[in-house]
């Protein structure tokens, strides 16, 4: 990807455990690597194509400036996150703050941190099948939309599915969402359990009820495998109420454990399973032809895909 580049930006800021350093401040500075497209600009010569440097240094020099932090490991990714929020043109940015005053007590040159963040892409799934469903749904949506780390960009419609598992309860409505995220896969983890947390979830029982389940699916193409979180979701190749709502937004997507899309995943699930895990919107129609394009099985993707 294209690049600007930002060397030796010079900011007197107060950042450091010592008091000392918290009172009297001292110089850093700051070097920017920010990945984006310059083709467009290339081609237009129109600065509003491009990131406008200034501003650039102008923000860096503000941020670091008005907050103040014990770690410059700290200051450096809140940095380039800040950016990141404050410059949609720019995807990822390498960042590195520069301490040549650092109190080390020895003969040094320099001492940086640096880091690398960018706008990750992710696949969430949300269901629930207690009380006011669709208002749960779009409370989650809402939540991200409101949460300056992630952007969302795509909603599946919301279809009704029957639920996954040996125990009786309602049928779910469920939905799948495109965002992108500053977060790592465990910060967004976090952060999708306090939604559902915020919406008074309980895991009481496997595979039971519950007010508000949101799933990491997707994330970039990454591989994840820990005690709390594995990404890919390791039954989204089985489920139904997961891929007909993804192959809405994003039928060409890669599962990266197993090599294949998620609208071949679709296709391949058992037309059986399908059918009896997702209800047509109309809650009548079997062939889809009163459903007007809704997407709400298997069927209305094919049409509308």
């Amino acid at each position: 990807m294209d690049r600007i580049e930002i060397k030796g930006l010079k900011v007197f800021a107060y950042h450091g455990v010592l008091e000392k350093e918290k009172e009297e401040g001292q110089d850093f500075f700051v070097d920017a690597t920010m990945y984006l497209d310059i083709k467009t600009p290339g081609r237009s010569d129109d600065l509003d194509d491009t990131v406008n440097y200034a501003s650039v240094c102008e923000l860096i020099d503000r941020f670091l400036k008005e907050n103040r932090y014990d770690l410059i490991e700290t200051a450096a990714r809140q940095t380039a996150m800040e950016v990141l929020r404050k410059m949609p043109k720019i995807r990822e940015i390498e960042l590195s703050v520069h301490k040549p005053n650092a109190p080390i007590g020895l003969p040094f040159e320099d001492v940086t941190v640096t880091v690398r963040e960018k706008w990750n892409t992710a696949y969430l799934s949300i269901g629930s099948n207690m009380g006011e469903k669709e208002e749960y749904l779009n409370q989650a949506v809402d939540a991200l939309y409101d949460d300056e780390n992630c952007r969302v960009i795509q909603v599946s419609n919301y279809i009704q599915t029957k639920p996954y598992g040996p125990v009786e309860q309602e049928d779910f409505l469920n939905g799948c969402l495109l965002i992108e995220t500053l977060y790592t896969p465990h910060e967004l983890l976090k952060c999708v359990n306090d939604i559902e947390a915020d919406a008074h979830r309980e895991r009481k029982i496997h595979w039971g009820p519950r007010t508000l389940d949101i799933d990491i699916v997707l994330y970039n193409e990454e591989i994840v495998f820990d005690t709390d979180l594995i990404i890919p979701h390791k039954e989204m190749h089985k489920r139904a109420f997961v891929l007909v709502p993804l192959a809405q937004i994003a039928p060409y997507a890669i599962n990266p454990v197993l090599g294949k899309s998620v609208q071949v995943l679709l296709d391949e699930l058992d037309d059986s399973k399908t059918e009896s895990t997702v209800a047509n919107k109309c809650g009548e129609c079997t062939d889809c032809s009163e459903c007007e394009g809704c997407k709400g099985c298997k069927g209305c993707l094919s049409e509308n895909n």
